[in-house]
């Protein structure tokens, strides 16, 4: 399934609804209203997209049983034109934001930027080395490949598909991240390698919106990042919360981000080199995972302005689009804008 957390348009109070994608793909089904409409009631797992991580495989069961029978016979007012509605992040407040480090190739990118800004003559030596021995004289802290390293973000700052992006008063190097993300779908703690791939309950695309100046300042002072990550509307997930029967091989999948229809960035999710699976082994050490918790892939190689050194402005419209999840929207706007 593809499922969605959405307003329709047309209402003067828009209630939040959760429901899935038809296979029309161009109409969506509320499940709590459908539930109503065909059985009389409506499932507390079905009544959002918390409860519905929650409820397990009996939600998730529900859920294909109500969408199979919405479709053959389409009750009234439980469906809906997805060009009639308001898309939310398909998990509108995750209960916590984790985005981890998993693509060698974002950090040696980015690293090169930092260093041609601080040393040019030292950056046109790693990228001679680099081409001639196979990898860069600076290379990633040994720590790095030894497990995830990820920082926390700020539930509350979190938006979906077509949302306008604020941009941060204190910044002036705005940046996009083109990142995978996974929503755990069961509680758990000391979770082994080879049962994490159980507790994903889903895909979505994730852009971790970045001031990157301040995001330098503030990690000189060898703490965060906070505020160069942490600003109203910085974390944007969607448009779909993807099950993982929809992506057989989530580590195949082509990444490519679009700004003002301009392809910027092209990547494969096989880059990683930390899986999911290890992702949630590490983070879940003596530390409980529930059910509605984010955790992000980190960029794609390539995936951001900072590898480029080229930078967003006030009014681009920014795409991400990942392989079977679907293609996530918003445009960049100043405050008074």
């Amino acid at each position: 399934m593809k499922l969605s957390s959405f307003q329709v348009d047309a209402e003067s109070r828009p209630k939040i609804r959760f429901g899935a994608l038809m296979k029309n793909g161009t109409t969506l089904v509320s499940f709590a209203d459908a539930a109503q409409a065909l059985d009389g009631k409506k499932p507390r797992a079905l009544a959002n997209a918390l409860a519905f991580l929650e409820g397990g495989p009996k939600a998730k069961e529900q859920a294909s049983d109500i969408l199979e029978r919405a479709e053959k016979e389409k009750p009234s007012g439980t469906c809906f034109p997805v060009d009639s509605v308001s898309l939310l992040a398909p998990v509108p407040r995750p209960v916590s934001i984790r985005d981890c480090l998993a693509f060698e190739k974002h950090l040696n990118q980015s690293a090169q930027t930092v260093i041609k800004w601080r040393s040019p003559a030292l950056a046109a030596a790693n990228r001679l080395f680099a081409k001639y021995k196979g990898s860069p004289l600076i290379k990633p802290p040994k720590i790095w490949y030894k497990f995830p390293v990820y920082y926390t973000g700020n539930p509350m700052c979190m938006v979906g598909p077509d949302h306008d992006i604020q941009w941060p008063s204190y910044s002036k190097k705005l940046d996009y991240e083109l990142e995978m993300g996974i929503y755990i779908g069961k509680q758990g703690k000391n979770i082994p390698r080879d049962e994490a791939a159980s507790y994903i309950a889903g895909y979505t695309i994730f852009n971790d919106f970045s001031a990157r100046d301040m995001q330098m300042r503030e990690m000189a002072g060898r703490l965060g990042p906070a505020k160069g990550k942490n600003f109203d509307t910085s974390y944007v997930t969607g448009p779909w919360l993807v099950t993982p029967d929809e992506i057989p091989n989530p580590y195949n999948l082509t990444m490519i981000a679009r700004v003002n229809g301009e392809e910027w960035s092209r990547g494969n999710s096989g880059e990683m080199y930390h899986k999911f699976e290890d992702m949630i082994r590490h983070i879940s050490q003596d530390e409980t995972l529930y059910p509605g918790e984010l955790i992000g892939s980190g960029t794609v190689g390539g995936g951001c302005g900072l590898e480029l050194d080229r930078w967003l402005s006030p009014g681009d419209v920014v795409e991400l689009e990942i392989e079977g999840l679907g293609v996530l929207k918003n445009r960049i706007v100043r405050p008074a804008d």
